[in-house]
């Protein structure tokens, strides 16, 4: 188990990681997702022991590890910008954790042969990492990060800089692997929808703050505050400030749509609606799809799918449209809410109520 307790970092007398508690469970996959300069990176560095805190103490499995070097702690790190020995080979460079460990030869062996066959490296073995693509290279520092048997294991946007197939395939089989050895197993990334595919636990991250961790479906589907629910959205999460009247939510006092089942609870008066872009559709969902009209701004169309841009009584909204629509720009056109998927927010940002989440929706994002 890895322990948090009050942890900090300064640097030029400004926080890169507020005060801050967090553990996480050996045999456990955590995402820290967060936008650049959120703070994921320096939280790793803490984690490894390749920074000092400022305050605060880091316990591993119960004991202190806080002043403990990098050199002395079970780790393994991976980066974005990948980090191999040049003058050895792909064999040798896999290896190193193992030979410097003292392992024995048939199982350095076995072991680099079975991280280059999942990591398909078998026919570069015998090559040099400079003789490679990028892509292959960070394979290979992968390789290495998995045959070390480290306790916990940082992975820093490590797939970043591989192409689209080999992205899927190892974000399915990471996970897998590192659980299987009983490590802890951090993975940082800036993409929600990243997140969501690796599963497992997500730890929110914004300008240095531990947001929220929990369950990462927990978190996507019930933000704690409109901060992390922002994080949590990719395209942007669309927001629009409200006023509750009864059954109505009403902006300069005219009525926009209903208050949907589970919001009827809430306190009359000023909020933040936001919901997910994939709310927005151009054909009723169900029952809970609260029909508006809007303004169009732009329409970009992505393979199978059309981010349009629209405009509602002022707040700019993006609507994810399975399909391709060239829709025109001004334009006014009719477009559904699907209100059982809001969430409402305070006037100070925190969460008053999620969504009534329904079968299914974990697959979206």
């Amino acid at each position: 188990m890895l322990e948090l307790r009050n942890l900090s970092k300064m640097v030029g007398g400004e926080y890169h990681i507020h005060p801050s508690d967090l553990v996480l469970e050996r045999g456990t996959l955590n995402v820290l997702l967060g936008p650049t300069l959120s703070g994921k990176t320096s939280l790793m560095r803490l984690m490894a022991g390749l920074d000092k805190p400022t305050g605060g103490s880091l316990h591993f499995d119960g004991v202190d590890v806080t002043g403990l070097p990098v050199q002395k702690r079970s780790v393994a790190m991976v980066y974005q910008q990948f980090i191999n020995y040049p003058a050895f080979s792909v064999y040798e460079n896999i290896a190193s954790p193992m030979r410097v460990a003292g392992r024995d030869k048939a199982l350095i062996d076995r072991e680099v042969r079975k991280a280059a066959e999942l990591l398909k490296l078998t026919p570069y073995l015998d090559r040099t990492p400079l003789s490679l693509s990028g892509g292959q290279q960070q394979r290979t520092a992968l390789a290495r990060a998995i045959v070390k048997n480290a306790s916990l294991v940082l992975l820093d946007e490590p797939l970043a800089n591989l192409d689209y197939k080999l992205r899927e395939e190892l974000r399915e089989e990471l996970p897998k692997i590192f659980a299987e050895s009983g490590a802890i197993f951090v993975y940082a990334t800036t993409e929600p929808s990243e997140a969501l595919l690796l599963s497992g636990n997500t730890v929110t991250l914004s300008q240095g703050h531990i947001t929220q961790f929990g369950p990462t479906i927990d978190v996507y589907r019930r933000p704690v505050d409109l901060v992390t629910a922002k994080t949590f959205a990719d395209p942007p999460l669309n927001t629009i400030a409200l006023v509750k009247q009864g059954n109505t939510f009403s902006r300069d006092g005219v009525p926009a749509f209903p208050v949907p089942a589970h919001l009827a609870s809430v306190v009359d008066g000023p909020l933040t609606i936001g919901f997910h872009p994939h709310h927005l559709s151009l054909q009723p969902a169900d029952h809970t799809s609260a029909r508006i009209n809007v303004r169009t701004l732009i329409a970009e169309i992505a393979g199978s799918e059309s981010f349009v841009h629209v405009d509602y009584a002022g707040a700019r909204w993006v609507m994810l449209a399975p399909g391709i629509h060239d829709i025109e720009p001004d334009s006014m056109i009719e477009v559904f809410v699907d209100t059982g998927h809001l969430m409402a927010f305070s006037t100070d940002g925190r969460a008053i109520s999620g969504p009534a989440v329904k079968g299914g929706d974990h697959g979206s994002h």
